[in-house]
């Protein structure tokens, strides 16, 4: 029997999609191996799996279509998607609270957050803290114009 040309399209774009996905998910492992920080492994770890995941599931339901698989393959993309992001998150919080973070943060909105809880230990110092001994305290100290 001759399969339908609708359906070896379907194929070629499951086969295509399933590629690029572990194309993309072998990037993030990369990335999480090359990477030096927690902030950044964390982002390589969530950002690039959940994208690649995504495309060789969607990979996967257009080489399978049946019903019953299409379905699992839906709800095993929709718990990665729902985890995977919270995960990470949880993985940054901690190494955050434990002072894993070595970064100069643009933003840092649990700074405020863990200085107005006293029972929250505090192991990681704050940004601007950092930087208060570096300062140039008069203008005899500062940059000079022109070099």
């Amino acid at each position: 029997m001759n399969p339908t040309p609708w359906a070896q399209a379907a194929d070629t774009g499951g086969a295509f999609l399933v590629f690029l996905g572990a194309a993309i998910c072998l990037l993030g492992s990369i990335g999480m191996v090359k990477l030096p920080e927690v902030l950044s492994r964390s982002h390589a770890a969530t950002k690039p799996q959940a994208l690649g995941i995504l495309l060789v599931l969607v990979g996967v339901a257009l080489r399978l279509r049946t019903g019953i698989d299409t379905g699992t393959l839906a709800l095993i993309i929709f718990f990665q998607l729902l985890t995977g992001p919270v995960a990470s998150h949880l993985v940054a919080r901690s190494a955050y609270r434990t002072g894993g973070v070595h970064a100069d943060l643009l933003f840092d909105d649990l700074d405020e957050q863990l200085s107005e809880d006293p029972e929250m230990p505090r192991s990681h110092p704050r940004p601007d803290a950092a930087h208060e001994d570096s300062a140039p305290k008069g203008p005899e100290d500062g940059p000079r114009p022109g070099g």
